[in-house]
């Protein structure tokens, strides 16, 4: 499978070429650990926050720099985003549920109560969900999230598995400057650097691309039992919520 290597060649293709290509390529990007002699530690939770969709888009699917079928994409620097799903015996998990959402390249969330939505980029869906197969891997194309007031950039993250949330986590940008002055970035994992770590990713140059697109790779290594519901940490199933 060849990635596609730029905005303008996947605007004039049908949608579903893209998410076809990332299901059937996903088993030559990468490789699971297997069985393991020690136990993987779980990637660390992190808080929700207040901008998970409230009214999900009608396009929901892994590609999130083109909206249904429209030939226009969003703007920002793209990133094909992947990893592996896995218990901490290094199995991958079938049928898991990986969900995305970030701001757009200007910043803003799609949520109604956060600020700029005049502003925001119709053309980027900033949400998006991957099932799992056998393999346990998920995929993505979005952008690399740019900072705002107040954050570093990240990318929020759920795994959800029979019906029930089983980690949320937020995703951060290896070599940052910001991150050490994160608030949230800085209580991660108890402010252990070694589990910060497992979720500050490189984003890195995409080889043979000539449109200056970027790869991005995180494995999730999850419990198999529910997280307990907090104020910015709730489990379940991706909420049911209005559609645009």
């Amino acid at each position: 499978m060849r990635l596609i290597n730029s905005v303008a060649s996947c605007s004039t293709c049908h949608r579903r070429k893209f998410l076809r290509s990332a299901l059937a390529g996903s088993a030559a990007l990468f490789t699971v650990p297997g069985a393991l002699a020690e136990a993987l530690t779980r990637t660390p939770r992190d808080a929700e926050g207040p901008f998970y969709p409230d009214n999900l888009p009608l396009d929901t699917d892994n590609d999130l720099l083109i909206v249904n079928d429209k030939i226009t994409p969003a703007v920002g620097a793209v990133s094909y985003l992947g990893g592996v799903v896995m218990d901490t015996k290094g199995q991958p998990l079938r049928n898991a549920v990986v969900e995305i959402w970030q701001v757009d390249n200007q910043g803003i969330y799609l949520h109604s109560k956060a600020n700029g939505q005049d502003k925001r980029d119709r053309n980027f869906q900033s949400y998006g969900r991957f099932l799992t197969g056998s393999n346990g891997h998920y995929h993505f194309r979005t952008i690399k999230p740019p900072a705002y007031p107040g954050r570093t950039p990240h990318i929020h993250v759920a795994v959800s598995h029979r019906n029930k949330r089983i980690l949320t986590t937020q995703m951060y940008i290896e070599g940052e400057k910001q991150n050490a002055s994160d608030f949230l970035y800085k209580r991660l994992g108890g402010g252990d650097p070694k589990l910060q770590q497992l979720v500050t990713i490189p984003f890195t140059p995409l080889k043979g691309s000539k449109a200056g697109e970027l790869t991005a790779r995180l494995d999730l290594v999850v419990g198999l039992t529910p997280q307990d519901p907090g104020k910015t940490e709730r489990d379940g199933q991706p909420r049911r919520q209005k559609r645009r």
